[in-house]
């Protein structure tokens, strides 16, 4: 078996194990039998398990957070004066890009959010989270300045809204939602809290 062969086979392997069983329950050992390679060999690519884990995840994960934190870092170099009339525009494009991009390699991100439990991407919603009520806060005090009155609430509650939010999306990725019907539902979805954040900040002057 090719080098490359080997890898791959490793890989598709460990997909499969990792999506049945998550990453705690998949087996080394069952992993190593399915490919049809030893112990050995399977050590010449990956040091343990969680690096293998990593392997199928990191590229795509990685991208998706930069890519939020760049279309954040864009929304936040344009005007403040003219945050409050950019940001529902900015997020709707941002979240089909993500989806569009998840959707491409699905099997990274359902690895990613049904099957990490045990690894550092655990926490990918919320690390996404974190980002966008850091950005949700300076939004606050920035439209205060031009003269809008949106409505502070608890933070727990405001935690609840956003993950919310971020979990309902990926979840169009967990059940495998088809394309063109997930990119309705992205839009539908955006539409829908961008509606309540503007009833409950009282998004006026």
């Amino acid at each position: 078996m090719a080098e490359n062969s080997t890898l791959q086979k490793i890989q598709q392997i460990a997909t499969s194990e990792f999506l049945s069983k998550g990453f705690r329950g998949a087996s080394l050992r069952e992993i190593v039998r399915k490919a049809g390679v030893t112990t050995g060999a399977f050590y010449g690519y990956y040091k343990s398990k969680e690096e293998l884990f990593n392997a199928l995840v990191s590229l795509h994960g990685d991208y998706v957070l930069d890519f939020f934190k760049e279309t954040v870092s864009k929304f936040k170099s344009l005007p403040k004066s003219d945050w409050a009339k950019n940001m529902s525009d900015y997020s709707d494009r941002g979240m089909r890009e993500i989806f569009e991009y998840a959707y491409e390699n699905k099997d990274a991100f359902r690895l990613i959010l049904s099957a990490s439990e045990g690894t550092k991407w655990e926490n990918f919603i919320h690390r996404i989270v974190e980002v966008e009520i850091e950005m949700t806060h300076l939004f606050y005090r920035e439209i205060e300045k031009e003269g809008y009155k949106p409505f502070a609430f608890d933070p727990t509650l405001e935690h609840m809204i956003i993950s919310g939010e971020f979990s309902a999306f990926f979840e169009l990725i967990v059940h495998d939602i088809p394309k063109e019907e997930g990119l309705r539902c992205v839009k539908e979805l955006h539409d829908f809290y961008q509606a309540a954040w503007a009833s409950v900040l009282k998004m006026e002057k």
